[in-house]
Parts: structure tokens; sequence; C-alpha cells
């Protein structure tokens, strides 16, 4: 069966950055299907998505990340989701294609971005943990759905790696050295900011614990090493 790629992109009050995202992901001749989930915004960007010919799902009030991907997960029906965070910057559209060729090749069952500006040590062991930016098998969460409203706001992606882990997928990284992704602080203001990280540490921890997490960390730096080598089959 050949794979089908639709891209799902959780977004909340980014009006001023899901522009360049979205000039990456629509049109993009590997993603069939371009939805943004408006988790609440209180800014333009539902409209802005609009604009540049992203399907759009609002959400009533603000839930997390978790409930909007939940949200854009039931709606869609491909055989794989990539997932792109709304406020990347210096995305391009060969960003996308390296990160879903390995998937789409047989290399590899799921695969993460690493950015530019990832923490140092995230670089320095060769994988982001808790990238936001992945290609993997809806079937991956399917039937998982029921349990994502449970989880804490941003608890999804150690969630998800726990599902990788327990299957024995193959993950390969992706390194993107030129795209970044704004910090929280820029975003919101220092102490805002802060407050923010450390809420999203809570919810890592309270979704699989700092132990569960270190194993994560552990076992997705070894499959960066043994997928050092891979390259996509020419196009």
């Amino acid at each position: 069966m050949t794979a089908r790629f639709a891209c799902l992109i959780p977004a909340f009050n980014e009006e001023a950055r899901i522009g360049g995202v979205l000039r990456a992901t629509v049109g993009h001749p590997m993603i069939e299907r371009v939805l943004v989930v408006d988790d609440g915004s209180s800014d333009r960007t539902a409209e802005v998505a609009r604009h540049h010919g992203a399907e759009v799902l609002v959400q009533d009030r603000n839930g997390g990340k978790t409930a909007a991907l939940a949200r854009g997960f039931a709606a869609l029906d491909t055989s794989h989701v990539v997932l792109i965070d709304a406020d990347l910057l210096g995305l391009r559209a060969d960003h996308l294609t390296r990160l879903i060729a390995p998937v789409a090749d047989g290399m590899a069952a799921v695969t993460l971005s690493l950015r530019g500006n990832a923490p140092w040590l995230w670089r320095a062991i060769g994988v982001d943990y808790i990238s936001g930016e992945r290609v993997i098998p809806r079937a991956l969460v399917a039937d998982e759905l029921h349990r994502l409203p449970t989880l804490p706001r941003f608890g999804f992606e150690v969630f998800l790696n726990d599902l990788i882990l327990r299957q024995g997928l193959a993950a390969a990284i992706v390194r993107w050295p030129d795209v970044a992704s704004p910090s929280k602080a820029t975003k919101r203001g220092r102490m805002a900011g802060l407050r923010a990280d450390l809420a999203m540490l809570g919810d890592i921890f309270r979704t699989v614990g700092p132990r569960r997490t270190v194993v994560q960390a552990t076992w997705l730096a070894w499959q960066a090493g043994t997928f050092a080598g891979v390259r996509p089959k020419p196009r």
C-alpha cells in the first residue's frame, strides 16, 4: 500500500509565524492535506491559515496542544501524519521532503526533526525527544485517541514516544540546522516564558515520569546513531 501523508498543525496565537510554515506545507507534492487546529486563539491565526489554503478547525477554547492534536487526528484518514509546529522559522518545502522521505521509502517507521536551535544537550546526543516535528503512522495513535483527552496539556510527545518504544518502531532523526523554533520567553516574555517551560516539564513528568523520560531519550539517541548513515533514495 502506498503511503499517504497529511500534515497536522496545532496552533495557538501564531498569526505572526504560521504563514511561513504554511508556505512550506500547503501544496507540497508529498502532502495531500494540510489541517490546522486553532486551539482557541485570540488573534487571527485561523484567518491567516485559511488565507494560505489550509483546512482549519477551531477549538471553542484553549485546551492545550494535546487536545488540539486529538481533534486533528480524529479528522484525518491518511496512512501517515506529518506533525509540524506552527511557530517554526526558516521552514522550507525541502525540509518536509527530508522528514517524510525515510518513511515514504520504507527506511524507518517514524521520523523526528532536530532543529538548529534545539537545546545543546539534544544536539549533542543527536535527538530532541520532545520534537514537535515528526512523521508517524496514523494507526499508531488511532487506537489511543480516547486516551488523549486524559493527558496533560503538553504530554503528547512523550506519550507518543512510549507508543513508539513499546512497538519497537525504527525511528530516523532528520537534522534541520537552519530551522528554529522561538523560545517561550521570546513569545511571552521572560517570566511568562519560564513559567510555561516549567509547566511543560511538569506535564511531561506527569505523563511518563522522570525515569521513563530518560529511557525515551536514551533509546531515541541510540536510534539516531543507528540511522546516522541513512540517506533517502533519489527521487
